[in-house]
């Protein structure tokens, strides 16, 4: 196996907390009324993307009829259709739908990874699974070539910051605060992008819109051609 397919397994494999395992796994046997026909994947979820993408993604967490039940990152609810169909307008997918892991969808230059691997119960991980969950992200940070890290929300922001520490990037003291359209210029060029994160409470209420993310998005953009 790769080294990419030897990670995956080993994410999708973890058992490591007790409180998601159990939830996951409840999820995916009771099901939702409208899923009643599909096998869920409850299981933990890898990255999906480009693995040469310039471009990483740091979101929250699986979602529990999302990603839990179709076994890819921002698959099959209303934040994927939405982040989705912001990355095919910005030219980063080549579609602007995810339904399931076999529909075709292909990421170009962005690769999507998470604080969290489980499906976490009311879309909160406790702070010491968080911790469990951290070698993944850091192993699959170190076999991407970022230049930009695009964090979904406050979670995914403080996540990007300590992997980076982890990796032995000093932070400056305050750390860089949280925001939409926050950015961090780290010493080594590359750079730590916010967004408010792409839920239907951020979406629906009209804090994100898609005329923000797109604006987010063109940023990125820039970033990366000054990168090259």
């Amino acid at each position: 196996m790769t080294k990419w397919e030897r990670l995956h397994q080993e994410i999708s494999t973890c058992r490591k907390c007790p409180r998601l395992v159990e939830w996951r796994e409840e999820v995916a046997r009771v099901k939702r009324r409208a899923y009643r026909e599909w096998t869920y994947w409850g299981r933990p979820v890898p990255g999906f993307g480009d693995p040469r993408a310039r471009m990483v993604i740091v979101g929250l967490a699986p979602a529990a009829h999302g990603a839990n039940r179709t076994g890819r990152m921002f698959t099959g609810d209303r934040s994927g259709d939405f982040l989705f169909a912001g990355l095919h307008r910005a030219g980063f997918a080549n579609q602007g739908t995810s339904e399931h892991r076999d529909d075709g969808l292909v990421l170009k230059d962005a690769f999507i990874v998470a604080a969290a691997r489980c499906a976490p119960p009311d879309n909160k991980p406790l702070p010491e699974e968080l911790v469990r969950c951290a070698p993944f992200l850091d192993r699959e940070m170190a076999l991407l070539p970022a230049k930009v890290l695009l964090a979904l929300g406050a979670i995914g922001w403080n996540a990007a910051l300590v992997s980076l520490e982890r990796s032995g990037v000093a932070l400056p003291s305050p750390r860089p605060a949280f925001g939409h359209g926050a950015e961090w210029a780290l010493p080594d060029g590359r750079t730590l992008v916010g967004c408010y994160h792409v839920s239907q409470q951020n979406t629906q209420t009209g804090r994100l819109t898609p005329a923000m993310f797109d604006a987010v998005m063109a940023r990125v953009r820039a970033l990366l051609a000054r990168a090259e």
